[in-house]
Formats: C-alpha cells, structure tokens, sequence
C-alpha cells in the first residue's frame, strides 16, 4: 500500500485512462468478434448434435442480429481478462503487496473457470435440454421449426449462466479471506446450499430426471471442492496470524 495518499482528481484521471483503454481494447475485440462470428455460427450449425435441426429464419433481419450478438458475446469473453487486469492495476495502490500478487491470481483463474463451466455446459448439458425439448414437441404431434436467432439465444442463455456458476470456489475463497465466510458454516449451510442448487438447476433444466441430475450433481462437487478451497484459505490465514 502506498504511504502517499492520491488526490480524487487523479484517481479519476486514472479511472477514465483506463475505461478508454478498456473502451479501445472492447472496440478492437468486437472487431475480432465480427471475423469469427461467421465461421463460429455456421460451426456450431454443423456440430453433431443429437438431433438434426434445421435452421430458418422468419425475420430479415434475424440472421444479421444473431451474428451481432454472437460477436458481442465473443467480444466480451475476449476483453474480459483485460478488462479484469485494468480493474486490478486501478485499486492495486490500495492494496498490500501479498494482497496484490493473491488478486493478481484470480485473474487467470476467473477464465479458465469460466471456460470450463461453458465447455460443460455445451457439451453435457445443452444436449440433454435441447433433445428433451424436440423429443417432447414430437410426443404432442407438433412438427419443430426452429427459428435462427432463437435457437442460439437459447443456447447462450443455457451455457453462459454456467460460466458464472462455476465461479464459486473463486468466490468462495475470496470471501474467505475476507473473513465472512468459512468452511465451518459452509458445512453448517450445506443443506441448504444444496436445495439451492436443486432450485438454480430446475430453472436451468426442463422437468426431466436425468437432465436435472446432470446439472444438481456437478453442482454440488463444485459446492464440496469450494468447501476444499475456503479451508485451504481458512488455514493459510490462521497460519498468518499465528
């Protein structure tokens, strides 16, 4: 932590340095998006899948909006460790230099998580859903159109909520360093950590057994392996102290 204190002047000098660092960096991605939106979309179209679909569109504009938003989206998963960098190199004066160097960490870490949960996500779980849904459309007699643009809204709305969920153990051990939270009444609260994860996966899911338990499960091993994560934290700090 710096001795010498920072006039609010230039802390906000600095805060608009680096937001249109972080404006230019987005700009630039969002450029990168735009290139591989197209081929990413017209992969994922041919990607085996366990059914075999059809795409249409039904508005003119459908196929150019979905291409946008599938570059936003890339654009975001490319500035976001930038974006995370600057957020870290703005309140790293504040900081003491082991608090520095555990937060600079997490930067990586907070990626590949969400990485993973997205993988996971695409792989395991949206089959799963997407079979469930044109499997039971068949059982009532109704023939599946599949529009375009809904067909990728409901794939980024089923594998993206699975990047941020799969940031538990991270956030988990930062709230153990701070002190709010630890194994104990991880342990103490596990039962209803549990019910909630059956909630957060039936809202995910369709009402299948089998979907539903491939969401609850990983779930809950992420909620033990978070528990893992706080007592090794709990037990670093305690080491410190002691």
């Amino acid at each position: 932590m710096t001795d010498r204190s920072m006039p609010l002047t230039k802390h906000l000098q600095e805060l608009r340095a680096r937001l249109i660092f972080v404006f230019i960096a987005f700009f630039v991605s969002f450029i990168i998006g735009m290139l591989v939106a197209k081929p990413l979309i017209l992969f994922l179209q041919t990607d085996e899948m366990p059914v075999t679909i059809t795409m249409n569109v039904f508005k003119v504009t459908d196929a150019f909006s979905i291409y946008m938003q599938f570059a936003f989206v890339i654009a975001l998963v490319l500035i976001a460790p930038f974006a995370l960098y600057q957020l870290w190199a703005f309140v790293k004066p504040g900081l003491y230099r082991n608090e520095q160097q555990a937060t600079l960490r997490y930067i990586p870490i907070i990626c590949v998580l969400f990485l993973i949960g997205v993988a996971f996500s695409y792989f395991v779980v949206f089959p799963f859903v997407l079979t469930f849904m044109l499997q039971f459309g068949e059982q009532l007699g109704v023939q599946n159109t599949i529009g375009l643009t809904t067909y990728f809204q409901f794939m980024l709305q089923t594998i993206l909520p699975f990047g941020a969920l799969f940031q538990m153990p991270l956030l988990v051990a930062f709230l153990t360093r701070l002190g709010l939270i630890n194994p104990d009444i991880m342990r103490c609260f596990r039962k209803y950590a549990y019910f909630i994860l059956l909630v957060i996966a039936g809202l995910i899911t369709p009402p299948e057994l089998l979907s539903h338990l491939l969401v609850t499960l990983p779930l809950i091993l992420l909620y033990e392996f978070s528990i893992i994560i706080s007592s090794l934290t709990y037990r670093k700090l305690n080491a410190k102290i002691s």
